[in-house]
């Protein structure tokens, strides 16, 4: 069994085996303690208080730690159990039932990215200080499906192999504002975010700092609206030195959006291969943009 304690005692240690600080968890162990309370008086009692087997998860703080650790390392059930414990199946089911909990709690905190935006109101709402915005997307592997119609589906040309997706918007300060919900690896990271619609909303007042993969993105938006995107290279051209100087600084600007998806990467839940049921992945990345959000907030 996991020495918790040990953990929570060593900065540089949960930090390996959760992706937060001392400080951060203690933070949110307060918060996840009430969301659990709450949840489990909507339960019904098959026991009287106290009664039944003692579970190896006893209190808030030691199953918070569970599902940082599995969002962090990505064990297989196998490798969790056995770390923990338990039998697989039972990691299974803490899986399922703390990751909603784990996101009210953020939800609390107000540091989840909007998922929907409806209105240019909403949109200056979320982010009124901001005058630059920045979006990109990311992939992360899947296994190869076994059905041949999603293998098609899910292949990422850029990749070169099977993935799923999400488009995201970032602010200077690197905080996740919006996650667009997960496509298959085919889709084009421009039909994405225009399937979300959330462009028809952009503020007339901001500027959209975006890659190359969004050659036509200034279509979708209004005239009033400032999109700065680097030179793509002509046919048969090169480009100019003064373009390829413009591109640099383009890029060293831009960053910034980089810089949120690694803070995202931080948990191998979204890093490495996914192997879980399909939508699950769209939590799991909802849940790390909140986590890497909640990690600037409190770094400030």
């Amino acid at each position: 069994m996991l020495k918790i304690e040990r953990a929570l005692g060593n900065e540089r240690l949960l930090l390996a085996l959760t992706g937060m600080r001392v400080s951060e968890f203690r933070k949110l162990v307060s918060g996840f303690d009430k969301i659990l309370y709450e949840d489990l008086k909507q339960r019904d009692r098959q026991r009287a208080v106290g009664a039944g087997y003692k579970g190896v998860l006893s209190d808030a703080q030691r199953k918070l730690f569970y599902i940082f650790f599995y969002l962090k390392v990505y064990p297989t059930y196998d490798l969790a159990g056995f770390v923990f414990g338990v039998d697989r199946s039972r990691c299974c089911r803490w899986t399922g039932r703390l990751m909603p909990l784990l996101e009210k709690t953020l939800g609390r905190h107000l540091v989840l990215p909007k998922r929907q935006i409806r209105s240019v109101e909403e949109f200056i709402a979320l982010c009124p200080d901001v005058k630059d915005l920045f979006l990109d997307g990311t992939e992360r592997p899947t296994q190869c499906p076994q059905k041949r119609k999603l293998q098609k589906k899910r292949y990422s040309g850029k990749k070169r192999c099977h993935t799923r997706k999400n488009s995201l918007i970032a602010n200077e300060r690197r905080e996740i504002l919006f996650l667009s919900p997960t496509k298959e690896g085919r889709v084009h990271d421009l039909t994405q975010i225009k399937k979300t619609e959330i462009l028809q909303h952009f503020p007339p007042d901001k500027s959209l700092w975006v890659d190359k993969a969004f050659q036509s993105i200034q279509k979708c938006l209004k005239p009033s609206n400032t999109v700065i995107i680097p030179h793509k290279k002509p046919r048969g051209k090169p480009l100019t030195p003064q373009q390829k100087k413009e591109n640099k600084l383009i890029s060293g600007i831009r960053i910034v959006v980089e810089h949120a998806i690694n803070g995202i990467k931080r948990f191998a839940a979204t890093s490495h291969i996914y192997r879980n049921r399909r939508g699950q992945d769209d939590q799991f990345i909802n849940l790390c943009a909140g986590l890497w959000n909640f990690h600037l907030k409190n770094a400030n």
